[in-house]
């Protein structure tokens, strides 16, 4: 026999209705289950409650097989379907983490019997051990992807995801006044002590790196998997199609996949003196010897036997070269994409050319820096008025007294 009670809500009437109905009883326990559906009406309430139990009883799992299945079994099983799909191989080692992740709190428990208040504890714990709040929704996706699996393969019969909070990390007062933004990209005084430092300190092909990633918005990826083929000096531009991704950064284990998204494939202007440093260091590449075991793959970033660097070389190399200069924000290769931004900020250029330049689809990582150097600019301009015409804002000033 079911119930009905009202509960507040954000509708036109101000509340719902909530249908509490009789399900089977839990096979394992053989106790009572409810189940509880709201809506704006007793009627549709009812219509949710009585539809989940008919696909409830007709749709039952199979408890005898289910005893001998862990979330484990489950989520490896998942993972090699998932991994048939269109799904490039970073993703998919990603996948590999976060699932041996969740797996040190649920893996050995049974797929159907883990319950909502388990599965909230470890995401609590997580954030007790102060892990992003990112990352922890990372592992709720992961997660919920798993158990929606499970659920339409008859393993269990509701997603313990459904609900769950996902800790959020309360800003302190000093993380609201530092200006977070301005340390997502180099000042342009920033950008030349680290380029000087890199021609004082920087080791063989560092200068053609990190200048053609400062003045192109390229991520380091992107760069270490371009080609000869790719760059086209007579027209000064660079095609962008391909990634490159090493699980273990293995020199001989190493794959080309396409960008991060559709619209990171593109082709882009390069400046003159840019272009003019890639072929004088093609010209030095074509003159350096070779080692025996080499295996020309073309690349323009390479090591003596010709195989690609990798992002992490890149990012070693640029801390080395860090260590000679007074900058103190924690920067990656990933900072010289939004000092681009900036730079094509400064120079006027409109929000949607910018995200077509550096292979942005969502503007909300451009939007931050563009609208910080942008509204950093109108500032700078008030000044300069206030500077150049101080005689006549004085002037208003002796008016009044």
């Amino acid at each position: 026999m079911a119930y009905f009670y009202k509960v507040t809500a954000n509708n036109k009437q101000g509340y719902k209705w909530v249908c509490v109905g009789d399900a089977p009883p839990d096979p394992y326990t053989g106790k009572r289950k409810q189940i509880s559906r709201r809506a704006d009406t007793k009627k549709e309430a009812e219509k949710r409650v009585n539809k989940f139990i008919s696909d409830l009883t007709s749709y039952g799992i199979d408890t005898q097989k289910n005893k001998k299945l862990t979330f484990e079994m489950v989520a490896n099983e998942w993972l090699s379907i998932y991994s048939k799909g269109k799904i490039k191989q970073r993703t998919i080692d990603q996948r590999a983490s976060t699932i041996i992740s969740i797996c040190k709190y649920l893996g050995q428990l049974k797929i159907d019997r883990i319950t909502h208040k388990q599965y909230q504890n470890m995401l609590n714990d997580y954030d007790s051990k102060r892990y992003s709040t990112s990352a922890i929704i990372t592992l709720n996706s992961v997660a919920n992807m798993i158990f929606k699996y499970a659920i339409k393969n008859k393993l269990r019969l509701d997603n313990p995801c459904f609900g769950a909070v996902i800790p959020k990390k309360t800003r302190t007062v000093e993380e609201i006044e530092n200006d977070v933004i301005a340390e997502k990209y180099f000042e342009k005084n920033e950008l030349i002590e680290f380029l000087e430092a890199t021609k004082r300190y920087g080791q063989y092909q560092d200068i053609e790196m990190f200048y053609l990633l400062s003045f192109s918005g390229m991520r380091s990826g992107e760069m270490c998997a371009l080609k000869w083929t790719d760059i086209y000096f007579e027209t000064n531009e660079i095609r962008i199609t391909k990634t490159i991704y090493s699980k273990n950064d293995n020199r001989g284990n190493y794959i080309l996949t396409p960008p991060k998204t559709d619209g990171s494939i593109r082709t882009i202007d390069i400046d003159s003196s840019i272009m003019k440093l890639l072929k004088e260091h093609k010209e030095l590449q074509r003159k350096a010897p070779r080692t025996m075991n080499s295996h020309d793959m073309n690349f323009v970033f390479c090591r003596i036997n010709g195989s690609p660097f990798f992002p992490k070389i890149v990012l070693s190399r640029m801390k080395k070269i860090l260590l000679k200069t007074t900058i103190t924000k924690p920067a990656t290769p990933h900072i010289f994409r939004h000092t681009h931004i900036s730079m094509l900020a400064e120079a006027g250029a409109d929000l949607k050319s910018t995200m077509a330049r550096v292979g942005h689809t969502n503007a909300k990582t451009t939007l931050q820096v563009y609208t910080h150097v942008t509204d950093k600019m109108k500032k700078d301009t008030s000044n300069k008025i206030k500077i150049r015409y101080s005689d006549i804002l004085d002037s208003t000033e002796s008016q009044e007294k």
